[in-house]
């Protein structure tokens, strides 16, 4: 029986299911924190710099060791590296839990950060190997992404209704028991798997792709947070330098961590550069999307994760419909129908205006999220489709990482456009009769604003709260401008260049077949076709 008619039993779902677990709580752990912030705030009294590593140190330390952790499982196992991840990320949720100083939860964020880097890669890579068979593997697939979108919503949500009767502490404590049940369950349902020739690992160029990940992520984020300015700018040029250094090893180590042959393909780069194009808008428009429910429409945290509940419930639709077409229409046009509904969902947005209410928000994002977790279900299975089963966890790691810097690049880029765009239109529209301070308070933030106009004559500050929704108002136009226009040109990008004549699919398709014919389907094919 080869590989493609293997098919997994009850077993492999099953572990999936526990498989899935894991991430949904890595996710949560980075959204959860935007509730969590004013709390532990009030009970830490960290600084603005402390609570700045509070909420950046575990998604830094995650993107940076995504690559070195796939590859890890690749080497030595990837259930192990899973387990040794949940027991890791278990105990730093009860260092987390109970810190008693900013510096004890920046550590235990750390840790988290490490130990989250391994459950991403090792559990995808694990449904690579349980799941031989195409079209199971792609239902596993949507699942898994389904599970891990849904801890960034759901995290915010969990964490309000937690603060309502607990202390801060009990965000971090509910990752416990799941950990627990992962250890328990994991050896007994999980397979090891393993390259089997791996080779000696390489440590300097481990360090080499964490130096570039961090700089390069930092670099973004600080200039997102600050605008651009000579540090920010040096450290994404010296990641940059690193990155390139990473690669030119990689071109020339007898065991490199990534195979750097299936950067030849279009069948695994252009995958990538979509999946960072769909993060890119989702998250990126994500910044527009908290404030206008929370200091537009009023509504207090607890209440706007309520509402973005949605937006996490309609996802399992696009991901059952992109699963169920795949195989009849192909993956390139389910690819780009989903782009296109996605496109639908922003031009939408760009009709949002200061007074349109909850509902047009929720529907636009709703589309939009029924369209990329359609993008994101099919474009990871053909990421792992067309990477030899022995680099699974490489090839997972770099998915995610690609996922990670698109998200970083959309909040960086869209919220510098955005800021710019508030800013101008602020400048016309404020009262004249605000102060010079009021203005440029005003307009460093929509919150400056909001809190500038408390302290005014309820007639003046009325007119700054219109004037400064309003402006808020054109910059989350602006942005979802430029998210349209991005997921159009990705829908034409993955329809042209992965467009080619149509073949029969079989165990032999080979990758110049691949390249030459229909790419979609021959990612359907057996990944020992791609030369390891």
């Amino acid at each position: 029986m080869t590989e493609q008619e293997a098919r997994a039993g009850a077993r492999e779902w099953a572990g999936l299911a526990v498989l899935v677990l894991p991430c949904l709580l890595a996710s949560m752990d980075m959204s959860v924190m935007f509730i969590t912030l004013p709390s532990l705030a009030a009970d830490l009294g960290p600084s603005g710099s402390e609570q700045l590593w509070i909420m950046d140190s575990y998604g830094f330390l995650l993107a940076g060791l995504l690559i070195t952790m796939g590859t890890l499982g690749d080497r030595f196992g990837r259930r192990r590296v899973l387990l040794a991840g949940a027991a890791a990320f278990g105990v730093a949720s009860v260092l987390a839990a109970f810190s008693t100083s900013p510096g004890t939860l920046i550590a235990a964020r750390m840790l988290l950060g490490v130990a989250g880097a391994t459950l991403a890669p090792s559990t995808l890579s694990l449904i690579r190997s349980m799941f031989h068979h195409a079209a199971q593997r792609a239902t596993a697939v949507g699942i898994w992404t389904a599970g891990f979108a849904g801890g960034a919503v759901l995290g915010p949500i969990i964490g309000g209704l937690l603060l309502e009767h607990f202390w801060w502490g009990s965000v971090f404590l509910i990752n416990v028991p799941v950990m627990v049940l992962l250890l328990v369950l994991g050896p007994l349902l999980l397979t090891e798997h393993r390259d089997p020739e791996p080779g000696r690992f390489d440590l300097l160029g481990a360090a080499l792709s964490l130096v570039s990940v961090l700089s390069i992520i930092y670099g973004i984020k600080a200039m997102a947070e600050h605008g651009p300015g000579w540090l920010p700018v040096a450290c994404c040029v010296a990641g940059l330098a690193v990155g390139a250094a990473f690669l030119r090893r990689q071109h020339r180590a007898a065991h490199p961590m990534i195979d750097m042959k299936l950067f030849r393909t279009r069948r695994f780069t252009v995958p990538l550069f979509i999946d960072a194009l769909a993060t890119f808008g989702l998250v990126g428009f994500s910044l527009f999307n908290w404030q206008f429910m929370q200091l537009v429409l009023g509504m207090g945290p607890l209440e706007s994760a309520l509402w973005s509940l949605p937006t996490f419930l309609v996802m399992p639709l696009g991901i059952a419909l992109a699963t169920a077409l795949a195989p009849r229409i192909g993956k390139r046009n389910v690819i780009a129908a989903g782009l296109l509904v996605a496109t639908a969902g922003y031009v939408l947005l760009t009709l949002l205006q200061a007074d349109s209410g909850i509902v047009h928000l929720v529907v636009g994002m709703a589309v939009v999220s029924i369209g990329i977790g359609a993008v994101s279900a099919v474009v990871t299975e053909v990421i792992l489709s067309a990477a030899p089963p022995e680099r699974a966890g490489a090839a997972s790691a770099m998915a995610e990482t690609s996922a990670e810097f698109g998200g970083a690049l959309g909040i960086a880029i869209l919220g510098s456009i955005g800021t710019t765009v508030y800013r101008s239109e602020l400048a016309t529209t404020a009262p004249g009769a605000l102060t010079p301070k009021e203005l440029e308070a005003a307009q460093s933030t929509l919150g400056g604003a909001v809190e500038t106009a408390s302290a005014l004559p309820e007639g003046t500050a009325e007119s700054l709260r219109n004037a400064a929704f309003d402006a808020f108002a054109q910059e989350a136009r602006i942005a979802s401008v430029v998210s349209a226009v991005l997921m159009a040109g990705a829908a034409v990008l993955i329809a042209t260049l992965l467009r080619t004549g149509r073949t029969r699919p079989g165990p032999d398709t080979s990758e110049s077949a691949a390249e030459h014919h229909d790419g979609d389907r021959a990612a359907d094919a057996p990944s020992r076709a791609v030369s390891p």
